[in-house]
């Protein structure tokens, strides 16, 4: 690496670099980091790797600490994303002494490394010793019978994010793999997902999903007691016929499995907590990926 370069680690409150990172961030992705910052939900889970130069970012991985909650597990994870290189810069093995940097720091401290690989770059991860790994995704024909009772409730202030922050606090984790990373979803909740936000008020419950016609596609349920995942496909009336999950769920028997092969979202794994994650027909929530 050029001696002009250099490596900065985990500066969330350095303002010309966070802002950096986010101006480059949106640039390539379209996503605002500086905006989630300032609304307070960049916590200790969003880790940035970055070169830089005269003060500017040019090369980025970000590290992601990552809690699963199972039956009777928990799984402790990192995720890497936010894996960008300026295109002034490319070329230069900025991403490799980045992701060398980070393995060194954290292989042997969790109980599995993973990512979402773009295409163009299949054969990068597999030299780091990443292995592809399959995820699969579940569906559902329903007959709801009853009015829809979920009700849109856009994210749009403050009032907003703080009542669905109250009962985050309090959540009871309706899925088989469920996600414990407030910082995270509350990025979703404010920004990519913040007008796919509906609310049930009979117990206090905010669900994340799209309708698509007939298919409601399921991707988070937060409530802070127990409901089970056909009351909350209930609350969305007679009009559905299909349910597509965002995340693995708890019973599966009447759902129809298929392998996730998708754009842009080839899974990459490393380490012993994730070696046989293609056999344990999960997937990790879309609203988990960072």
């Amino acid at each position: 690496m050029k001696a002009e370069y250099q490596l900065i680690k985990n500066y969330k409150d350095d303002e010309a670099l966070r802002k950096s990172l986010s101006d480059l961030a949106k640039k390539t992705f379209g996503i605002d980091i500086e905006a989630w910052y300032q609304r307070g939900y960049w916590l200790d889970q969003y880790i940035p790797y970055s070169i830089v130069t005269e003060g500017k970012v040019i090369a980025n991985i970000s590290v992601n600490p990552m809690e699963f909650i199972e039956k009777e597990n928990t799984r402790h994870l990192i995720q890497l994303g936010t894996v960008i290189t300026d295109k002034k810069y490319r070329g230069q093995g900025l991403s490799r002494y980045l992701m060398e940097a980070v393995l060194e720091d954290y292989r042997t401290k969790t109980d599995g490394i993973y990512l979402f690989a773009n295409d163009s770059v299949l054969d990068f991860y597999p030299k780091f010793g990443f292995e592809k790994s399959k995820e699969y995704q579940y569906t559902k024909e329903v007959k709801n019978t009853g009015t829809q009772s979920a009700v849109l409730k856009p994210m749009k202030q403050k009032e907003d994010w703080e009542s669905l922050e109250k009962v985050m606090k309090a959540q009871c984790y309706v899925g088989s793999f469920e996600m414990n990373n407030p910082g995270l979803l509350m990025f979703y909740a404010t920004s990519i997902f913040k007008n796919k936000v509906y609310y049930i008020e009979e117990k206090n419950t905010y669900v994340f999903a799209d309708i698509n016609e007939t298919t409601l596609i399921l991707y988070s349920i937060i409530a802070d007691c127990y409901v089970s995942e056909d009351w909350v496909i209930e609350a969305f009336g007679d009009c559905i016929s299909n349910v597509i999950f965002g995340y693995t769920p708890i019973d599966v028997k009447d759902c129809q499995k298929r392998e996730i092969k998708e754009e842009d979202t080839t899974l990459f794994v490393m380490g012993q907590g994730l070696a046989s994650f293609d056999k344990e027909d999960k997937m990790f929530p879309v609203i988990s990926h960072a």
